[in-house]
């Protein structure tokens, strides 16, 4: 009982403080009802600030998002600013078009100026990529980007970036996190009125102006495309990219181009999702393009389809991933490659081939993005950095922008994206990846398998024998800790499987790769179900070990 009523009291003091009318009104019929149930789940500890940032649902209480959170979120990040020497430093703010997405990126503008920081706010829903562009370009000391990228939409989330205009890393994640931990009550926290600028378009004017950089001056650019916004932000910023660079205009999926917090067309706004695309491949079927590209709803990340004779496929992102590294091998790129440990391995073998630079990173642009001397940065779920020097993040407009430019190129000489993997196949081996994912609503679901891992590993897969088997949450001596496993097989193939928690939704993520040889052209079809049916085998194995 004595438990109960802390409960309650502990509600009842959230409520008082709490800004927000919506929330605050759901807040208060829990409380009037007793639902204790509900209660102990939004007050069982807060939301964690991490290298993600925040995200999680929107709704009333310290496990989810919403004003109090962000409000609070904002004071630890400024009063961490402030310790780094960055008083009177600019912060820009930009946000997506989610639910509560316009007042979170205000309540950030106002705690900010009340800290004596100076606050600018992007004008309006746009890409993520403006508002990592806009740091550098603005010369601020750090930005915030109100969004959930392509969480349901009951979603929201708030991302952290400092000066360099890439995303947090550790410490700095443990340092704000201190920060926000000593925030008492919202009152203690000041929120003028008004004091913060609010941008025009010129921040957007010189970002598109920035995608010069990305193209090669005279190259083709005779690709048709569908296009799909997911319901996001952005439809406006590509098509003017596309106008811009002379492109012929991308066939809009009218049902989803316009920005939409309900997201009513998909389960999940992310075009790697079952169904996501349906929309597109009904819209290409009807005027039939060269290609579909999709964004997500943030614009960050970038997928392409192409047509297969009996309808359309989505590319892996790591097949894309490989597309554009070939692209800028050829367009003569120098620096440094580099993608995540989850991507493909096909990735180094262009790099080496080339005589590039190739490193490999943790999961996430917030690792890509400060690779020394970087030139083009890539993972498996859609991100692509093709211009580091504009934005030091996944871009999926600039990204959109390079598949159209390559597109276009192959077309004039009669071949298509589907023809250039073939190359790579044959030069390279045909490289097959997949992914087994496992939403939960338990999280000690994903422990209980982690664990169950690394109790009992694997001796063989699919036939193929364990060959090494690493803990990551120990280091190596090229990557620091991160809870991780990776397996590299031998047998009649080579295969590598890496299992990690997602570290943006409850899913337990298990990446595979075989490497398959491929002598010719004739082989490519063969090579591509010995594939499948090794990662099928590798699934299924695996699964049973995880005991899931």
């Amino acid at each position: 009982m004595q438990e109960q009523d802390d409960l309650i009291t502990r509600a009842q003091a959230w409520l008082a403080e709490d800004p927000d009318p919506e929330t605050a009104a759901e807040l208060a019929k829990l409380i009037e009802a007793g639902d204790t149930g509900e209660l102990a789940d939004r007050f069982s500890g807060t939301l964690q600030f991490g290298t993600a940032g925040l995200r999680g649902e929107i709704g009333a209480g310290p496990m989810r998002m919403n004003r109090s959170v962000v409000i609070r979120a904002a004071a630890g990040l400024a009063a961490y600013l402030k310790a780094q020497g960055h008083t009177g430093g600019l912060v820009v703010i930009g946000y997506d078009a989610r639910y509560k997405s316009a007042d979170f990126a205000l309540d950030t503008a106002a705690v900010m100026t009340g800290a004596g920081l100076r606050a600018a706010v992007l004008p309006r829903p746009l890409p993520t990529p403006v508002l990592a562009y806009a740091i550098r370009h603005l010369g601020a000391v750090a930005g915030v980007e109100v969004t959930a990228s392509h969480n349901p939409p009951r979603d929201n989330g708030y991302k952290v970036y400092l000066g360099d205009g890439s995303q947090i890393v550790s410490p700095a994640d443990t340092e704000i996190a201190a920060e926000i931990a000593r925030v008492t009550t919202l009152a203690s926290v000041p929120r003028p009125e008004s004091g913060w600028e609010n941008l025009g378009d010129e921040v957007l004017e010189a970002y598109l102006a920035r995608t010069d950089a990305v193209l090669t001056p005279g190259s083709p650019r005779g690709v048709r495309t569908v296009y799909t916004a997911m319901h996001g932000v952005g439809k406006d910023v590509v098509m003017a990219a596309f106008a811009r660079h002379g492109f012929p205009t991308p066939v809009l999926v009218a049902e989803q181009a316009e920005p939409d917090p309900a997201f009513p067309t998909v389960a999940f706004p992310n075009p790697e999702e079952p169904g996501a695309m349906d929309l597109s491949f009904a819209k290409a079927a009807e005027v039939q393009p060269d290609i579909v590209i999709a964004n997500d709803p943030d614009a960050d990340r970038c997928a392409v389809a192409v047509p297969t004779g009996d309808g359309w496929r989505m590319l892996r992102g790591d097949e894309v991933g490989a597309l554009l590294a070939a692209h800028l091998v050829r367009k003569g790129a120098t620096g440094v490659f580099a993608e995540s440990i989850v991507s493909s391995s096909l990735l180094g073998r262009i790099a080496e081939a080339a005589g590039v630079g190739y490193e490999e990173t943790l999961t996430g642009f917030k690792w890509i993005a400060r690779v020394e001397g970087l030139r083009y940065g890539y993972e498996e779920a859609l991100g692509y950095c093709v211009d580091p020097e504009g934005v030091r993040d996944k871009d999926g407009v600039t990204a959109a922008l390079l598949v159209a430019e390559l597109a276009s190129e192959l077309k004039e000489q009669g071949r298509t994206l589907t023809d250039l993997l073939d190359d790579l196949a044959m030069e390279h081996g045909l490289h097959a990846t997949d992914q087994l994912s496992v939403r939960v609503s338990d999280l000690s679901v994903i422990a209980d398998a982690m664990a169950a891992l690394r109790a009992q590993p694997p001796v063989s897969l699919a036939g193929l024998r364990v060959a090494s088997a690493e803990d990551l949450s120990q280091g190596t001596e090229k990557l620091p800790p991160t809870d991780g496993l990776r397996y590299h097989l031998e047998g009649d193939y080579k295969a590598r499987v890496i299992c990690r928690p997602s570290g943006t939704e409850p899913k337990l993520k298990c990446y595979l790769e075989v490497v398959v040889p491929v002598a010719e052209a004739s082989g490519l079809a063969a090579a591509r179900t010995r594939g499948q049916e090794v990662l099928d085998a590798v699934k299924k194995d695996l699964s049973a070990a995880m005991g899931l």
